[in-house]
């Protein structure tokens, strides 16, 4: 069984619970502690059952609360090489036993959870996406990707849940308030993936089986939740998809919890 829920998703803060067999997993913890503490008890999840912290990359909006949690609940954390050195300074001590390192492309266990790092194309260091496995049924998280690129794809295509970045409308980008060089940035091969680059991946996701799509990380000036739902959707319907019966399709909030995807 592997079960996923956005908390947060957005450059305010983004963090997922994803449980699989009885393995309760953070990933990503980009809010306050507190602000953690009380989306993880909306769905019904005690902060002290969690069992570890994933991280996606080293960017404020995806640890702020990482060095909280792992004091506080005794949590080890895996990251990278590359974002351990850059956050490490950013969330505070963090005990040496908890310390846990990974690499992209190097599944490894985690409890009840057989884990795949992946690397992702983003301006960060090291960063990578998640496939969560358990039984046979796998849960992924794909965000802060500037292009799909084949090694996303390969891992994340055989999913029963996927989270996936629908960041921004090409057009509201380019007409959008963003400096000329944060809207290169945004659109470059490590930048945010569109809606149109998304919604063709969902489309490609529904024919390897995919049962649940969550669209994540939106951006606040340059996409809507509607804009963002409508692109996907029209992709899905054109291959013959029926929302809500073939495949759910759901924009995950900025600030509140989605509902719980489970597959058994």
């Amino acid at each position: 069984m592997v079960e996923l829920c956005s908390l947060f998703s957005g450059s305010s803060g983004n963090a997922s619970f994803v449980k699989a067999g009885n393995t309760n997993i953070l990933v990503d913890c980009g809010e306050s502690g507190a602000h953690m503490e009380e989306a993880l008890k909306k769905i019904g999840v005690a902060p002290d059952a969690l069992d570890c912290i994933f991280i996606t990359h080293e960017h404020t909006d995806h640890i702020k609360g990482a060095g909280i949690l792992s004091r506080r609940y005794n949590l080890p954390i895996y990251a990278t090489v590359g974002t351990w050195q850059s956050m490490i300074s950013k969330i505070g001590k963090v005990a040496s036993d908890n310390i846990r390192y990974i690499k992209g492309g190097v599944p490894f266990g985690a409890f009840d959870a057989i884990v795949t790092p992946f690397e992702t194309p983003h301006d960060s260091c090291e960063s990578v996406g998640f496939t969560i496995e358990h039984n046979g049924r796998k849960a992924s998280v794909a965000t802060d990707i500037g292009v799909m690129n084949k090694t996303v794809y390969e891992n994340i295509k055989h999913s029963d849940i996927v989270l996936l970045e629908s960041n921004h409308d090409v057009d509201m980008l380019l007409k959008g308030p963003y400096s000329p060089e944060l809207k290169r940035r945004v659109r470059s091969s490590l930048g945010h993936l569109s809606n149109d680059d998304c919604a063709l991946t969902c489309a490609h996701l529904l024919e390897q089986g995919v049962k649940h799509i969550l669209l994540g990380h939106l951006s606040l000036d340059n996409n809507t939740p509607s804009v963002a739902y409508n692109a996907t959707e029209e992709a899905l319907v054109m291959k013959g998809a029926r929302i809500g019966h073939d495949i759910t399709l759901e924009v995950a909030s900025r600030y509140t919890p989605s509902a719980k995807y489970t597959v058994r």
